[in-house]
């Protein structure tokens, strides 16, 4: 039983890594996004999407698991090294980080209502509201 246990935990911890994260914005946002746009917003590069709208990228709280799948997978950083990267872009006044939000609900509510936003949830809590541009 106990084996049992294990294979089961192991098998729910397996699934729940191997999700699709899909990154989502306004449906009113025409512009071209890439995988490699969203690894130069999140990184701070560029700060505005292929139609010169500023772009304003949505993250979740340091610790989610989400966000340390999304930024391993998107950004191809743990989450130590991700955090390190921003504390030092703040530092040189190189650029802000993206702003940190409770839940994928709250993302997901917020890229629905303002046409800057670009975030990312896991795939099964995206909304008619949003669009979805790329997944990792």
């Amino acid at each position: 039983m106990k084996k049992l246990n294990t294979l089961l935990a192991s098998l729910l911890l397996s699934a729940s890594a191997c999700a699709e994260i899909a990154v989502i914005v306004n449906p009113g946002n025409s512009a071209d996004i890439s995988a490699d746009d969203v690894k130069k917003i999140y990184l701070g590069k560029i700060s505005s999407f292929s139609d010169g709208k500023d772009a304003l990228p949505l993250t979740l709280k340091e610790g989610n698991a989400l966000r340390g799948d999304f930024n391993q997978r998107a950004l191809g950083k743990d989450d130590v090294r991700y955090v390190a990267y921003w504390s030092k872009m703040l530092f040189t006044g190189a650029g802000v980080p993206p702003k940190e939000m409770d839940s994928e609900q709250a993302i997901v509510e917020l890229v629905a209502t303002n046409p800057n936003t670009i975030g990312f949830v896991d795939s099964t809590n995206v909304s008619p509201n949003v669009k979805v541009v790329t997944s990792f």
